[in-house]
């Protein structure tokens, strides 16, 4: 018997964690089952031959929710991995290990992310698998460190390059110049002539061959090396490849010198300009590289070095890493903000487009939060620090594009299969193209041209990067627009959204609602109104004196609910005491229940009224025409009867028309779930031309909503910023918080819209459609040039009477082919939203 501890995402309420228990209880194989709401956790006990975690898993996703085992996430850097073989050798031992739940390797960022259970699986045990299959791991390092060295590897393959073409370029000379001469007549100088000095020809070519070999020594260190442990790569290729010329050319030294066979042909410029145009390619494929990552280096650099913190009373600068929670930080005008904080003194204007994406600067006063790296315009301001170091804003998001960039794409696994394949089939592809060309008549020379073309054209690496430069690059550029998406699934999912469904309140209105109307029943013995910025004290049929206002605002008071808040705040803005509460109850979907200075007070929506048996009989026409203007009618009933309505509207978000409209252009759908009443939902439906409305749905049920619509077949995508709306946010295919939304939506979330503008909805699914597409273009070349230019290598054109491809030019195709693989997913730095 296994037990288990898994933590489950998505619970708000003790409904739900008795659905997750009954769930797993009836899984074949559970002994038992028991779910803690306070510690979201599931500690289940069952027979390993019968039941799977995955399987556990499969159950409570099904209900709604989502059942994560606890395991930590790690990140590697990996050095020493040149090809998509070396990324799928690692991915294979790493996942070898007892306890990894999953491993991804990214050949753009070298990186390694691998998520295990600590109990079954250490750290060391995984460099340690890593270290055996011929690579280094680096744990934790600083990301300017990182970048340092990356910068030290592209000024060390240049410096080989260049010292490789030294000797590489006059040799390609000294080779070619007399065959072209001689072919065109021309008497050529003694030296030049190979006929008479091919002794010394030969000698020339051997000694400026050999200091390029030994330059580019490493691609037979690393190639060999993993040719023997049975898991090849590109340098393999390379290694075979130019080894093959070199020795076939120094067995034609020894033929010219000691058997005078002067017709032997010599490869050695062939394998000095195969390795300096092979380092060419990975010196620009480095720097291609890192241009793929410049805004993860944006983000990093925002970060100001030092802080101005008040102690005792004086202000001294610190670095940035010792400010701590609860400092009093001071900021002039033009400085950054060192960290996140609230205002406590000062008046100012913040620029936060470098993390929103919001060009326009915003206003913040005493109370406001502000959020570190953001830069401060006009005021002086003190603040109190409240997130420092990896919890501010902008640690967050760093945090969030490297994962998303650290991730796979479902579309992806066709060339994560075929590169685990490639490099032996390429080999084995090599011999058989040498060796039917040679057995067919064609001289030892011809074979090895063949073996030699073949081995270099191939190329992995375009395969492996074909998909993680473009997410890369998109999941950057998301960043800069104040798009977070959170993963490369997320990114690919986007692309496919048919029905985006809205939350009403704070993502399409402004989730700030106010008291518009207060309806009395009875006021001074006869039916009346009063707005809500003329309450006074009204009379109700009990004989009270208060209104009908206090009491609503008494019975919600403490209320996180928006309706609530409202009530709440329009009665403290008039200056009403409220009454102190007994036997409250919030009743989910209806209202409140409770009892005020001994009268039984009811507040809630007309469900709430009918399952409590008050009548509405007089108030039905008012609460109908109060909902078709788009406010929610909230009916106050006192000791049985109905006392009035309370109108609370919240308005519209100016941007929410363009918005829907922006989605629409995109050919999706758009529904608008809220616990409104339908005539509620219906006029702010209208205003912003929502095609589909969904009313009256309690917060349990806007998972199961999402479900129903997910039966249509089309992918769907949920946009919410409430407790309340997490599972919903999980059940979907892409689930959006808005970024002014909690931590807890946040977290549900594959892509965290930080401007909390709906507009970014448009964008991320643009976004999505534009990065699918560049990664389709990556592939398709990927796959379209090893398909062509490995038949042609083996002379598939020479076979019909056209030219044999020379080792050189396959050499300079295969550098320039993940270049252009790079170059393609860069053209999405020019990526812009589009607007009405």
């Amino acid at each position: 018997m296994t037990s288990k501890v898994l933590v489950i995402e998505g619970m708000t309420c003790a409904a739900c964690a008795k659905t997750v228990e009954r769930v797993t209880k009836k899984l074949s194989g559970v002994v038992e089952a028991n779910v803690n709401l306070a510690t979201e956790k599931l500690s289940i006990s069952f027979n390993d031959g019968e039941l799977t975690i995955k399987t556990i898993q499969e159950a409570v996703e099904k209900a709604g929710y989502k059942a994560l085992t606890q395991s930590v996430s790690k990140v590697f850097n990996i050095r020493g991995m040149t090809c998509a073989a070396c990324a799928r050798t690692v991915e294979r031992v790493t996942k070898k290990l007892s306890g990894v739940d999953e491993a991804n390797v990214n050949l753009a960022t070298e990186k390694l992310n691998i998520t295990f259970d600590p109990d079954l699986l250490t750290t060391a045990i995984i460099k340690a698998a890593v270290t055996k299959a011929g690579y280094k791991v680096v744990e934790n390092t600083d990301e300017k460190d990182l970048a340092g060295k990356k910068q030290d590897e592209i000024n060390a393959l240049r410096n080989r390059f260049v010292f490789s073409a030294i000797f590489a370029l006059p040799l390609l000379l000294v080779a070619m110049v007399p065959m072209i001469l001689e072919s065109l007549g021309v008497n050529l100088p003694g030296f030049l002539n190979t006929m008479r000095y091919p002794k010394q020809f030969a000698l020339i070519q051997f000694l400026m061959c050999t200091p390029v070999m030994i330059i580019g020594r490493r691609y037979y260190i690393v190639g060999f090396r993993n040719l023997v442990k049975f898991s090849p790569n590109m340098d393999s290729l390379i290694a075979i490849g130019t080894s093959a010329a070199y020795l076939y050319s120094f067995y034609g030294v020894y033929q010219i010198f000691f058997n005078g066979n002067v017709d032997y042909e010599l490869y050695f410029e062939g394998a000095a300009v195969i390795l300096a145009l092979i380092t060419l390619g990975k010196y620009m494929e480095a720097v291609s590289k890192g241009k793929t990552s410049e805004a993860i280096k944006k983000l990093i650099g925002l970060a100001p070095k030092q802080a101005s913190v008040i102690r005792s009373g004086v202000e001294i600068l610190v670095p940035i890493d010792e400010v701590e929670v609860g400092d009093i930080v001071a900021v002039r005008p033009g400085e950054k903000f060192p960290v996140d904080g609230i205002v406590i003194e000062g008046l100012t204007a913040v620029d936060e487009s470098m993390l929103t994406g919001e060009s326009i600067p915003v206003e913040k006063k005493i109370g406001d939060t502000v959020i570190g790296a953001s830069i401060n315009k006009n005021g002086s301001v003190r603040y109190r620090a409240t997130r420092v170091g990896k919890d501010t804003a902008l640690a967050q998001i760093i945090k969030l594009v490297e994962n998303a960039q650290g991730s796979k794409a479902p579309i992806a696994r066709l060339a994560d299969i075929i590169s685990g394949y490639f490099v032996p089939v390429v080999i084995v592809l090599a011999l058989i193209g040498a060796g039917a060309w040679f057995f067919s008549g064609e001289t030892g020379a011809f074979s090895v041209t063949i073996l030699i073309s073949v081995l270099v054209i191939a190329c992995p690496c375009a395969l492996g990067l074909a998909t993680p430069t473009a997410i890369m690059v998109g999941t950057g550029k998301g960043a800069q627009y104040g798009v977070l998406i959170k993963s490369g699934v997320a990114l690919e999912t986007a692309h496919k959204i048919g029905v985006v469904v809205l939350d009403k309140t704070g993502t399409i209105t402004e989730g700030k609602p106010k008291v518009t109307d207060i309806i009395l029943m009875e006021q001074a013995g006869k039916h009346g109104e009063s707005s809500a910025d003329d309450v006074s004290i009204s009379v109700y049929s009990s004989g009270g004196h208060n209104s009908l206002l206090q009491l609503a605002a008494s019975g919600e008071k403490g209320s996180e609910h928006p309706l609530g808040e409202a009530i709440v705040r329009a009665a403290e803005e008039h200056g009403l005491p409220l009454f102190p509460t007994e036997q409250f109850e919030a009743i989910p979907g209806r209202g409140i229940q409770t009892v005020i200075q001994g009268s039984s007070v009811l507040l809630g929506n007309e469900k709430l009224m009918i399952e409590k048996n008050i009548s509405l009989t007089d108030a039905a026409a008012k609460a109908e025409q109060l909902a078709a203007e788009g406010k929610t009618p909230m009916f106050v009933a006192v000791d049985g009867a109905l006392g009035g309505i309370i109108a609370v509207a919240d308005t519209v978000k100016e941007t929410s028309a363009e918005a829907v409209e922006r989605l629409h252009r995109l050919g999706v759908q758009v529904a608008m779930i809220t616990g409104d009443n339908k005539r509620t939902a219906a006029a702010i439906a209208k205003q912003v031309r929502i095609d589909t409305v969904l009313a009256e749905v309690l917060p349990e049920d806007k998972a199961a909503e999402i479900k129903k619509l997910q039966k249509n077949g089309k992918k769907t995508a949920m946009v919410g910023d409430g407790i309340n709306d997490a599972p919903a946010l999980a059940q979907a295919d892409v689930g959006m918080a808005i970024g002014s939304g909690t931590d807890v939506a946040m977290e549900s979330a594959d892509i965290v819209l930080m401007k909390s503008d709906l507009r970014d909805v448009a964008t991320a699914i643009e976004l999505s459609r534009k990065t699918i597409v560049n990664i389709k273009q990556n592939l398709f070349w990927a796959f379209a040039y090893n398909t062509l230019g490995i038949p042609v290598a083996m002379g598939a054109l020479y076979l019909f009477g056209g030219p044999l491809l020379n080792p050189v030019i396959a050499a300079l195709a295969m550098s320039f082919s993940s270049v252009s693989v790079l170059s393609n997913a860069l053209r999405l730095r020019g990526f812009k939203p589009s607007k009405l």
